[in-house]
C-alpha cells in the first residue's frame, strides 16, 4: 500500500514541477519582453557582445604598437593547461643592462579553458579578453596566436610627478 502512495505522489510531483516549467516558457512565449537572442549571422555587422564576454586572450597595443607585457612569465606560470607559452630573449638596453624582452607571446587559444587565471595574475595588466568567437577551422595550428604584434615593443613606464 506505501508503494502505491509513493508512486502516485512521485507522478504528482513530476507533474507540478513541469508545470512551473511550462508556466516560465508560456509566460515568455506570450509577452516576450526583452529578447536575448541574436539572430547571428544575419546581424553579423551589428553584432556587439557583452563586455564581460570571454572570446580568446589578447595582448592590447596602442597606437605606437607598444604593449605593456615584460615577459615575466606569471601569466604562463599560472595557467593551468599550458595554453601560454613565451619565449624571452635577453638584449641590451639604453644603459648597457642586459634586459628580458618578448620574443614570441604564443597563446594556444584550442587548450584554454577560459579560465581567466593568466589576466588575473598579470602584475602589468597586458592581457585582456577579446570579443572574437568565430574560431570555426579545419587545421587547430590555426588556433596557435602570437600576442605581440610584429614590431612590437614595451610600453616606457610613465613617471608620475
Amino acid at each position: 500500500m506505501n508503494s502505491i502512495i509513493e508512486y502516485f505522489t512521485d507522478i504528482y510531483k513530476g507533474v507540478r514541477s513541469l508545470w512551473a516549467g511550462m508556466r516560465v516558457t508560456g509566460k515568455y512565449f506570450v509577452s516576450p519582453g526583452e529578447i536575448v537572442t541574436e539572430q547571428y549571422p544575419e546581424n553579423r555587422a551589428t553584432l556587439k557582445m557583452e563586455e564581460r564576454f570571454k572570446g580568446e586572450v589578447i595582448m592590447p597595443h596602442d597606437e605606437n604598437n607598444q604593449h605593456r607585457c615584460t615577459g615575466c612569465g606569471i601569466c604562463e606560470v599560472n595557467c593551468p593547461n599550458g595554453s601560454i607559452e613565451i619565449i624571452t630573449k635577453r638584449t641590451p638596453n639604453e644603459e648597457g643592462k642586459m634586459v628580458r624582452v618578448i620574443d614570441k607571446h604564443i597563446y594556444h587559444l584550442a587548450m584554454c579553458t577560459f579560465c581567466e587565471l593568466c589576466i588575473k595574475t598579470c602584475p602589468s595588466n597586458a592581457l585582456a579578453w577579446g570579443q572574437d568567437f568565430e574560431h570555426a577551422v579545419f587545421d587547430r595550428s590555426k588556433l596557435n596566436k602570437v600576442l605581440n604584434k610584429p614590431g612590437s615593443s614595451l610600453k616606457k613606464k610613465e613617471v608620475k610627478s
